[in-house]
């Protein structure tokens, strides 16, 4: 490699949008354009993991394998299934330098680091403690978006509340009083003169996904129906304020890079750690609970992208 010249990077998961997008975002706040290296396991071997082998099918030697050469110079790798990967990477490529984010549950992972969130437990030497995952919002990305969708998101009021809604999940359920609730509060912003930019995602329950898009037949709302060029960086780059549901974390996360508040929907469900992520980043952000206890203000962003990629480069370059 030259010197000078980004690394080559690996981004190993097992596909999952939730997983593979904060891992390129890292990776291009490194300078580096990604390989995506997807793993398939068969079930067998899943039940396995991350303690087992990888699936023999997927041998380096063999066509189509996510471990074929030639080996990069960082692999960021996520998720139980791709810990067996990683694990194997190290063991053919021990220059590689491996980067695991999350709890691996096993010690036996391959990895030279790990990142984790604060709710989290692992630490260590090699451990990196972060509050919010990485992600793609750089400001080029931020901007591009902005400008190309200045005709659409320019005329709306202000100000202009960024609607990011998710959906069921293993620990939450949108239950009719939840959606009820959830579209009782957006309508009150609407009768307070605000703008609405709404997406959803494949997990959205039916009955409000219907409702929403019903909500963007109003002149103060734009609503993504899935179709065409997603919007998300542009509702983000022009709000003024985001309502986010407690479901996705990489969702709240992102909410809490772009300074305004954020204000967090609770469905039915919960759990112990998304609550550690929310009073962490109570600590950094401005965060309210929707619609109940809205929260007022800005604080600096919160984004653990920049700091990681400077971080990683580091240390790759001192092993």
């Amino acid at each position: 490699m030259a010197k000078g010249a980004p690394p080559v990077v690996w981004v190993l998961t097992d596909g999952k949008a939730g997983d593979e997008q904060p891992l390129i975002g890292l990776a291009e706040a490194m300078g580096s354009v990604p390989v995506l290296r997807r793993v398939a396991p068969r079930r067998a071997f899943t039940w396995l993991m991350p303690w087992g082998p990888i699936d023999p099918k997927d041998a380096p030697a063999k066509s189509g394998s996510p471990l074929a050469p030639p080996f990069p110079d960082i692999c960021l790798a996520t998720g139980r299934r791709a810990v067996p990967y990683l694990r194997r990477l190290k063991a053919l490529a021990p220059a590689t330098f491996c980067v695991l984010f999350k709890d691996p549950r096993t010690r036996r992972h391959g990895a030279d680091l790990l990142i984790v969130q604060q709710h989290d437990a692992p630490r260590g030497a090699n451990v990196l403690v972060v509050t919010t995952a990485p992600n793609r919002l750089s400001p080029e990305r931020l901007a591009d978006a902005h400008a190309a969708f200045a005709e659409a998101l320019a005329p709306l009021p202000r100000p202009r509340v960024a609607v990011l809604v998710g959906g069921d999940s293993r620990h939450h359920r949108f239950t009719d009083a939840d959606n009820d609730r959830f579209l009782r509060g957006l309508e009150a912003r609407l009768e307070d003169g605000c703008g609405l930019m709404i997406t959803t995602s494949r997990r959205t329950p039916a009955p409000l996904a219907n409702a929403l898009s019903g909500l963007g037949n109003r002149p103060q709302v734009r609503f993504w129906d899935g179709t065409g060029e997603n919007p998300l960086l542009a509702y983000l780059s022009w709000a003024d304020e985001i309502v986010v549901t407690a479901d996705s974390t990489n969702m709240v996360g992102e909410a809490a890079a772009l300074s305004v508040p954020v204000q967090i929907f609770h469905p039915s469900g919960g759990h112990a750690k998304i609550d550690r992520l929310i009073a962490a980043l109570s600590q950094e952000a401005v965060i309210g609970r929707f619609p109940e206890e809205p929260a007022h203000g800005h604080a600096k962003p919160v984004n653990s992208t920049p700091g990681l990629a400077e971080e990683i480069l580091k240390r790759w370059r001192a092993s």
